[in-house]
């Protein structure tokens, strides 16, 4: 069984920071490329941020870029995502993925996925 286990999530207030961790279980991390996708209520599945196995490159949505911040650390089998500068829409549910493939925003081409951990940003 491949599992992720996400953590992280809570609420903050407008300019507040939070960072998730996806650990993986069952699996080498740095053999595959993980992605981060959220979905608010009545809202489609928005791909976030992925970080790539083949060469650690990094890639962002444009909603996000400047403020989030993907890593990894391969001795912890786990995957991070540093969220700054929190804005009210980046309120949803925050969920990590994988691939053995290259960095992919469609969530089709991910083959696990953890279980989702909420992100609320208010006042």
């Amino acid at each position: 069984q491949v599992q992720l286990v996400e953590s992280g999530g809570g609420l903050v207030q407008p300019g507040g920071s939070l960072r998730l961790s996806c650990a993986a279980s069952a699996f080498t991390l740095d053999y595959y490329s993980i992605g981060w996708f959220r979905q608010a209520p009545g809202k489609e599945r928005e791909g976030v941020s992925c970080i790539s196995s083949i060469d650690g490159s990094t890639y962002y949505a444009d909603s996000v870029k400047g403020r989030f911040t993907i890593s990894r650390d391969n001795a912890k089998n786990t995957v991070y995502l540093q969220m700054n500068s929190l804005k009210p829409e980046d309120t949803a549910v925050y969920y990590c993925a994988a691939t053995s493939r290259y960095c992919s925003n469609y969530g089709g081409d991910f083959g696990s996925w953890g279980q989702g951990t909420q992100v609320t940003v208010s006042s």
